[in-house]
């Protein structure tokens, strides 16, 4: 069954949205991570209750109040963490949403250039998702945690209002 974005609802994520962000991220068919290997790279409840306490804000996307999707982004670090949404509810706009949330969050603290990191293979759905809402690739990190991954970039636009 399809929903109509009148149909969706974005609010902010509460801490006790947690685990379904997990259920969520566990869910995706591309890029698919389980929560053992999410836990490799640092991300466990703890760790995204750390951030949402400090630097970073979660958006979930809801439908008749079920979560579909969530995006998080980072104020300190200037990036879009992540936006995943379940298998079932892909190619209906809820990405979109997500990303908007996040970037205008970003844009409203004043910043004039935000990143994200996504796998470094244009056949991706996200890495055409990206292309498709404006953002650039600029290279293929080296190092790091994101090593191997493409890097998009987004410049502010100054005839947008946030």
């Amino acid at each position: 069954m399809t929903h109509s974005k009148d149909d969706m609802n974005i609010r902010i994520a509460q801490l006790d949205d947690i685990d379904t962000l997990f259920n969520i991220r566990t869910s995706v068919i591309e890029n698919h991570q389980s929560r053992e290997e999410i836990a490799e790279l640092g991300i466990t409840p703890e760790s995204v209750i750390k951030m949402l306490e400090t630097d970073c804000c979660a958006w979930v996307a809801e439908i008749d109040e079920q979560p579909i999707g969530f995006s998080i982004a980072n104020a300190t670090e200037k990036t879009i963490f992540g936006i995943f949404v379940l298998p079932s509810f892909e190619c209906q706009g809820v990405g979109r949403a997500l990303m908007q949330a996040a970037e205008s969050w970003l844009w409203s603290k004043g910043m004039e250039e935000i990143w994200l990191v996504t796998g470094n293979d244009s056949s991706l759905r996200a890495y055409g998702f990206y292309l498709h809402l404006d953002w650039i690739p600029v290279g293929v990190e080296s190092d790091g945690n994101f090593r191997g991954e493409m890097k998009f970039v987004k410049k502010r636009s100054v005839n947008k209002i946030y």
